[in-house]
Formats: C-alpha cells, structure tokens, sequence
C-alpha cells in the first residue's frame, strides 16, 4: 500500500503471559516485532494482520485490538528504506511453539524495559538512570529544572510517586537523553535490550495501553487458561503491571465484581491446601464495563 512517497506496514506487540513472566513475541532472534505490508487483497487490516501473522510465525491471534499509528517524519526512516506508516495492533495471545520461517520466538517483555519490573522492589537499573539523567539536566543550565522536574515525574525520583502507566513517557525521556541505543549512541545505557528502528517504542506504547487497560476492562482473561485459581489470576496482573498485589484486596475486588464463578473442581498446589478453580463469567461483558476499577497495589 503506498500513501505518497511513504509505504504501509502491520506491526503486532503479541503479548502472553507464561510461567509469570509476560512475554512477547519476535522476530530475527528477538531484535523485532512481527511486521509486514498491508496488502490491498486484505479485506480489512485486522484480517490482513491476522493472515501474515499467521504465515509469519504459524501462531494463531485471537484477541486483537488497534494500538497506535506511528507516522512520524523522524522514526528512523534511513533505517526503514523510506518513509514508513506503521499501523500496530494489541494481540492477546498463549504461549505456543511458533514454527514460522521469520525465526520468531517469545521474549519476556522485561528484558526491553529492566526498570518496569517492581515485583521484587526497586529495580537495581533505576539508579544509573537516575544518575545519569541528573547528569543531563546539569548539562543544560536554561532548561535544568524542566528536565528534573520530567525525569521525577516520569521515573518516580524524589517526592514523586512511580506510575506504572507511563512506560512509553519513560522510554521517550531515555531517548531524548540519548540513554537508548536506538537514539544512536554505540551502546544502550538504559540496561534494556535495543530493538530494530524504533520497534522499542510501539513495544513501549503496548505495554502502557495493556497496563491501563486492565484496571478498567476484563481482558486479563484473555490471556489466563480456561479454569484458574485465584492465585493464577493475581500472578498474571501482578506481571503485567510489574507491581506487587495486596493478596484480599486484589480477591476483593474480583468478587465485587463478579468477574468470576468456581468451577467446582480444585488444583494441588505446592506447598498448601487445594485451590479451588474458577472460570472467567463471559456474561459480564453484558453485564457492566467495570468502569473505574483500580488495582490494590501493596507498595509494602
């Protein structure tokens, strides 16, 4: 599809969560998203991203949702071969063997982004970042405090409270500083694993949608199997959130929402009594759209 001197592309930020771990998959050994031409044989761009996906990596997509549309003048376009209009897709997807031809494989998302992972505290990378980004603020006497003021509130630093919503702001700061070797210096400063142009950023601007996204609509279910212990479920938010849960507040929270319903059967798990098994209600989607709903994060 060709739009002037500039060409169309499908990018997909296919998402899973395994072994507690929120993973993603990639392509040419983990250094990019699946991605390819919009052809004009595609009924629509969610059929035509499904068909190569598919053909792509042999996996199957099911949940699929319109993320962004990424058409700057400045996105590494050298490194493209042109002017290039992404236009990238959510996936909520399993885990499964991927035997396509493009060398695809799963990633976790954490080794692109050390800094977001708070489930085992503060994440050792954010002292060096934060060492070096006063270092850059310093660099610039007319606009220090701008820059300090930017990095506190995108990183937490200070006063200043992390939000775990703003992955995409805490890229684009790295960026600017030049921490990231997509911005063109020989090495990434950040502590995270550089990707192909600028495939880190939609990666970026997926995890922020799914972060938000779940504290509002119910598509952790998506990726959970078809029965469930609660346990399981907070785990799996737990990942993607990259926070520590409060353990009866999170259960409180799905039983007012009557999101779920026991299944009758129970699984063993190690260490302590059986869990009782639940299954996700689909009759909630009818039901209400959660509105408002926030995670209890234990910031203890």
């Amino acid at each position: 599809m060709t739009i002037g001197f500039a060409h169309a592309e499908l990018i997909a930020v296919l998402v899973a969560v395994t072994g507690n771990e929120p993973r993603v998959m990639t392509i040419s050994s983990g250094d990019a998203l699946p991605s390819g031409p919009f052809e004009m044989g595609h009924r629509t761009l969610q059929s035509g991203l499904r068909e190569w996906v598919q053909d792509q990596t042999g996996h199957p997509v099911g949940y699929l949702e319109q993320l962004y549309t990424f058409a700057d003048r400045d996105r590494n376009n050298e490194i493209l071969g042109g002017r290039t209009i992404s236009i990238s897709y959510l996936g909520l997807v399993h885990e499964e063997a991927t035997p396509g031809g493009g060398r695809p494989g799963w990633q976790g998302w954490y080794r692109y982004f050390p800094w977001e992972d708070w489930r085992a505290g503060r994440p050792v990378q954010l002292d060096g970042i934060e060492a070096r980004l006063t270092a850059w603020a310093e660099g610039d006497p007319d606009r220090q405090q701008d820059r300090i003021r930017r990095a506190h509130f995108a990183f937490g630093f200070g006063n200043a409270r992390w939000n775990e919503d703003l992955v995409l702001q805490r890229y684009e700061l790295l960026y600017e500083a030049g921490f990231v070797a997509e911005a063109g210096g020989e090495m990434d400063a950040s502590g995270g694993r550089a990707m192909f142009a600028d495939h880190r950023r939609i990666l970026a601007t997926g995890i922020a949608r799914l972060r938000a996204k779940i504290k509002y609509r119910p598509v952790v279910f998506e990726l959970m199997s078809e029965s469930f212990t609660l346990l399981q479920l907070q785990r799996t938010v737990e990942a993607l959130a990259g926070l520590t849960l409060h353990k009866q507040n999170f259960r409180r929270l799905i039983e007012q929402q009557d999101l779920v319903e026991e299944t009758g059967e129970t699984l063993s798990e190690t260490g302590g009594r059986p869990a009782k098994l639940f299954r996700y209600r689909h009759a909630v989607r009818e039901e209400r759209a959660l509105s408002g709903s926030r995670l209890p994060i234990s910031r203890g």
